[in-house]
């Protein structure tokens, strides 16, 4: 009964927002520069704009509840999925790429050839046909056009999608995805208290430093890596190395849209109100907000390889997936300021840094590489296993036990209802042609099956390896 009610209160609220989002859009159309409402230069679009991602969450907690003991539930879960997701990567390629395209407008700004006193430089720029002139103010215009584009809801957008997101993969199936008691053997509720709590932990900690003086000292962003690597080791003390990952991805994610709804949006509406009142403008704010602003910049590829580090278990496979985490995402930050560097043409200052760099995203793919005998096993009894040959008929009985709930063309896993990646063991052909999948993700790094659900032991894991390393016969 309890879930009828939930079912029908979702459905109302759905249909509500999608009534007062149309409403608001009409009148929006009718007035200029989308009706700013009071004094906070919110608008009556960006109010829409909110609701239509509250409409989201409603439409996704009707999925849920939908799902929830029902025949369809992996069914509805795997389009909440894609839905979502597709949302995500969406807004994320908006606010990722504005990042991208601002910084290095900041970057490459002419700064000295002809630039008007009032000017803090300007860019002409050829794209899609066309040639574009760009001119920053050193604190803004005489007059505020009334036609002013804001760039926040990108990154309101993606960070709202991901928390989605990670409630659709993770924290509605807990139990398969967020936990591992291997690791830390503790309830759904608290597995998700504890993510959620850490992002307003890690935003209250990284905000704080940043509003001291030691946020211009060189060594802020030393402090930053230790503490950043700090959280990718307390999540891989807690969660799944799967879960670890994207909850550093999201923390990471938390501190950027922190900083877009904190510090950058509120220094750029006091700029406009300073120049639209004629007051003096603190020029504090705008040195703040480009700041972080630039923080964001240097988050950016971290969180792109969070984002795809999923389908990689030689990352998150690892024995300590903390560290490995960590080097990817110092590595990345150092190509990012690289690339800062270069587009600022200072290059030849820092030449060590791109090389630095790409030295160690190396090292991290020398660490994780299998050892040369494959099969990654340390087990007394590997050896004796391989004395004699591993037959098709026992390796293909280990399968049909511990990997085929989930991947055959019916599953019966309680939460895959379709073979994840399509990846199927049905028949002894089926194994032998995905063996090399099978020895990356069941022997190497030991992420399948998924937090060892089907308790496979490491004894089957080195006939497995064995029967590979012979040649994986068909006998």
């Amino acid at each position: 009964m309890l879930q009828y009610v939930t079912l029908l209160a979702l459905i109302l609220a759905f249909l509500l927002l999608l009534g007062v989002i149309f409403a608001l859009q009409r009148v929006a159309k009718t007035r200029p520069n989308g009706g700013v409402v009071g004094e906070s230069g919110f608008t009556l679009e960006g109010y829409s704009y909110t609701l239509i991602l509250l409409a989201v969450i409603a439409a996704v907690g009707i999925g849920y509840v939908l799902a929830r003991d029902s025949p369809w539930s992996g069914h509805i879960m795997e389009w909440l999925n894609i839905v979502v997701r597709l949302m995500h990567i969406t807004f994320g390629i908006a606010w990722i790429g504005a990042s991208f395209y601002f910084v290095f407008l900041e970057n490459a700004l002419n700064r000295t050839d002809n630039v008007r006193e009032e000017l803090a430089g300007n860019l002409w720029a050829v794209h899609g046909g066309g040639f574009y002139y760009l001119e920053k103010y050193k604190t803004a215009p005489k007059q505020i056009p009334k036609s002013l584009h804001w760039f926040k809801y990108e990154a309101y957008f993606t960070w709202l999608s991901g928390f989605s997101l990670l409630f659709v993969v993770y924290y509605f199936n807990a139990s398969s995805m967020l936990i591992d008691p291997r690791v830390l053997d503790i309830s759904p509720l608290a597995g998700v208290g504890i993510g959620v709590g850490s992002f307003v932990a890690a935003w209250l900690v990284y905000d704080g430093l940043c509003r001291t003086e030691f946020v211009r000292s060189p060594w802020f962003k030393v402090v930053g890596f230790i503490i950043a690597t700090g959280f990718a080791f307390f999540y891989a003390q807690v969660f799944s190395a799967r879960a670890a990952y994207i909850h550093f991805g999201a923390m990471l994610g938390t501190l950027m849209v922190g900083n877009v709804f904190f510090t950058i949006i509120p220094a750029q509406k006091a700029m406009v109100k300073a120049a639209t009142e004629g007051t003096p403008l603190d020029p504090t704010l705008g040195k703040n907000a480009l700041a972080r602003s630039l923080h964001n910049n240097y988050f950016t590829l971290p969180v792109l390889f969070v984002m795809v580090s999923n389908h990689f278990p030689s990352t998150f496979g690892h024995s300590y997936p903390w560290a490995i985490l960590a080097a990817i995402t110092l590595g990345t930050a150092g190509v990012k300021h690289w690339l800062n560097l270069r587009e600022k043409h200072q290059t030849d200052t820092a030449v060590w840094v791109l090389p630095a760099a790409v030295g160690v995203l190396l090292a991290v793919v020398f660490v994780t590489a299998p050892p040369a005998q494959s099969g990654g096993s340390a087990t007394a009894g590997a050896a004796n296993a391989c004395a004699q040959e591993i037959p098709m008929s026992q390796v293909n009985m280990i399968v049909q036990k511990r990997c085929i709930q989930c991947h055959s063309s019916h599953p019966t896993d309680d939460v895959f209802k379709s073979p994840p990646n399509g990846v199927v063991y049905d028949t002894p052909e089926d194994i032998i042609r995905l063996r090399d999948k099978i020895m990356q993700r069941v022997v190497v790094t030991k992420t399948m099956p998924q937090n060892n659900k089907t308790q496979i032991t490491q004894e089957e894991r080195d006939l497995i390896a064995c029967w590979i390393n012979q040649g994986a016969k068909n006998k």
